[in-house]
């Protein structure tokens, strides 16, 4: 009996390896490791997800963080089941919701700008560093409209605390309102630790409650 468990448990294991396949990819000064144990993950999903990675992330960290990790591991996660999370050089992204949403090759777009942010923990509110994470995606998505994928209209009852989307809104009207560059600055204040809520009164002229309510009075982004 010991003996027919243990052939079993090597079985699965073998099956469990086989399924799991890693490549490697390197390109402009970045390398991505992409390891996927989903056996039915649609190739071309597979193949978007990559190239969407090799064109944003080496204009993210450009842009944002030149310090970045430059060695990134991509886990396609059958156990998983969130969307996608990042940290530490490494992105999970769950194959359920890659099978739901086949088309969000964005997700991507996403998790890198988490690494390029590395914030260290207690750098500042958390509906910061999400709310950035998707106004990057808003700025450097590759096809966020096949991912069925947008900014929502504001609505009476929304607070720039919700973080997401409703939050990367809220900053995509301020650069169109005050300085194109302020979200730079507030992703370093952010990675080295100094923001504070004074930061929006030196770069606007307002606190942030008064911000918000301008923004509400006249949400226009276009």
């Amino acid at each position: 009996m010991k003996k027919i468990l243990a052939y079993s448990l090597l079985s699965l294991l073998a099956l469990q390896l086989g399924a799991q396949q890693s490549e490697t990819f390197k390109k402009k000064g970045k390398t991505l490791v992409f390891i996927n144990e989903d056996p039915e993950l649609n190739p071309k999903v597979q193949a978007g997800l990559v190239r969407t990675f090799f064109k944003v992330y080496p204009k993210l960290v450009k842009t944002f963080n030149r310090n970045a990790v430059k060695d990134v591991e991509v886990r396609i996660d059958t156990a998983y089941t969130g969307v996608a999370y990042a940290h530490n050089g490494k992105i999970t992204i769950s194959s359920e919701w890659l099978r739901k949403k086949p088309g969000d090759l964005d997700v991507i777009t996403h998790e890198t700008m988490h690494l390029v942010q590395a914030y260290p923990s207690g750098s500042g509110p958390g509906w910061i560093t999400e709310g950035i994470a998707d106004y990057v995606r808003y700025i450097y998505g590759v096809d966020n409209k096949g991912a069925g994928w947008s900014l929502p209209e504001y609505k009476e009852g929304q607070h720039y605390t919700d973080s997401y989307r409703i939050t990367a809104r809220f900053f995509f009207w301020l650069s169109l309102n005050y300085k194109k560059g302020m979200l730079s600055k507030l992703d370093k204040n952010m990675r080295n630790a100094t923001y504070n809520d004074a930061f929006w009164q030196k770069e606007t002229g307002y606190d942030l409650e008064t911000l918000w309510q301008q923004y509400t009075e006249n949400p226009d982004i276009s």
